[in-house]
């Protein structure tokens, strides 16, 4: 990130049982725990930003039951080499959710890491702060793992290097987070070794870990899952030209990051998604360090993604927020900024956050999109604010639409 830009099939859903049962019930009760601990400031923040609301979502609702259970990485069953997650039904119902039958709300947030100023958090439960509750709120949320899970390897010929231990997965899962994205120009700061250990570290992993893997195959593999009767699948790649999309990426039999360059193949991925699933999004790594305004690739490839089946196409790298909104019956935002965020950036707002939530039905429609605005803190970690500094940071976010060529959400 900082310093590099130059510019499966089936749901393995298992059967219900008692053994999936007791899974779920006990990721519930830390979800439920997760979410009386951030209780009274979600309540306020809720009752303060509700009129923020860049878009108002059409699919909230009494927080509901899931309806199926999540897969572990899915899709064909891998064969030996292939990666298959050591971790059966990863998801297993981390969150009650707001959704209803037949609709589904999907939170995103941008860039984190767990060194420098962050790298204390690992012992703080949640590790995100209380922006924990607007992730935990969903049926589905995922943010950008800015970092290598190793403590081996060389540092690569780069001016930043990144990483972090295993526990990270294990505290972004207690965070209230379903899914982390390794798809970008960090995931292997430490070379091979380094990328070994990530892989081992994916497969070990509490929470579906995508866009990076042994091989191709698994790296561009989407994770599905069905919540409310909607059959999602989710997508990563890099579209960062770096040395990490240079020397790194997935070959046939040799691990990488799925990578957005070779957009063929990332088509040809959203394609076979869509072809078994109602929702397809697709995290990104993308853009240009600064820039608040998308460039030509990102564009570029938002219309290809859109075109191959893509509900929705988010993303980060820039350090800043860019745009979002619709592009056809595709909603993209093209920048969600620093999150949990290890020092400080150079670019006019580059502390602006939040946490975006999309409503999605089974028929793959956006319905809605809302932003809870925030704030990283002089910790590193995002805060949720309030009267006019939240009204600032949604106004800026709701300005940044102009330049991305998007038209705004159902209700926005």
């Amino acid at each position: 990130m900082p310093g590099e830009s130059p510019q499966h099939g089936e749901d393995r859903t298992p059967p219900p049982g008692a053994r999936s049962d007791r899974r779920r019930t006990a990721r519930r009760a830390r979800a439920r725990r997760r979410r009386n601990a951030a209780l009274g400031l979600a309540g306020l923040l809720a009752a303060v930003t509700g009129t923020l609301y860049l878009v108002h979502g059409a699919g909230g609702g009494q927080a509901a039951a899931r309806s199926g259970t999540g897969s572990g990485p899915s899709g064909e069953p891998a064969a030996a080499g292939q990666g298959a997650s050591a971790a059966p039904s990863a998801r297993g119902g981390n969150h009650a959710g707001t959704g209803t039958d037949g609709t589904l709300t999907l939170a995103f947030a941008g860039d984190v890491h767990f060194t420098g100023r962050t790298a204390g958090r690992l012992t703080v439960d949640p590790a995100l702060g209380p922006m924990s509750a607007q992730l935990a709120a969903a049926d589905f949320s995922m943010v950008n793992l800015e970092s290598a899970i190793t403590t081996r390897g060389t540092p690569q010929a780069k001016i930043y290097h990144f990483r972090t231990s295993p526990a990270a997965l294990t505290a972004l899962h207690d965070s209230g987070v379903d899914a982390v994205t390794m798809a970008n120009n960090h995931a292997v700061d430490y070379g091979p070794q380094g990328l070994a250990d990530s892989v081992a570290a994916k497969h070990a992993s509490p929470i579906p870990v995508i866009g990076i893997g042994a091989n191709q195959a698994e790296a561009y593999r989407p994770y599905t899952e069905t919540v409310h009767g909607v059959r999602l699948a989710v997508l990563a790649a890099s579209q960062v030209y770096d040395i990490t999309n240079s020397d790194f990426r997935a070959g046939p039999a040799t691990p990488g990051i799925a990578s957005a360059l070779d957009r063929p193949r990332l088509l040809a991925a959203v394609r076979a998604a869509k072809a078994h699933a109602d929702v397809v999004v697709v995290y990104l790594h993308w853009g240009i360090e600064g820039e608040s305004c998308p460039v030509a690739d990102q564009k570029s490839i938002a219309a290809d993604l859109s075109a191959a089946g893509a509900t929705a196409v988010v993303g980060t790298h820039a350090h800043v927020m860019l745009g979002s909104g619709m592009l056809g019956p595709t909603y993209v935002a093209y920048g969600f900024g620093n999150f949990l965020w290890y020092g400080s950036s150079p670019y006019p707002h580059s502390d602006d956050t939040g946490v975006t939530t999309i409503t999605v039905t089974r028929a793959g429609k956006v319905t809605g999109a809302r932003f809870t605005p925030g704030t990283v803190g002089g910790d590193g970690v995002p805060k949720p604010q309030t009267g006019a500094a939240a009204a600032g940071i949604t106004d800026r976010y709701g300005q940044l639409r102009r330049c991305s060529g998007l038209t705004a959400p159902p209700g926005g």
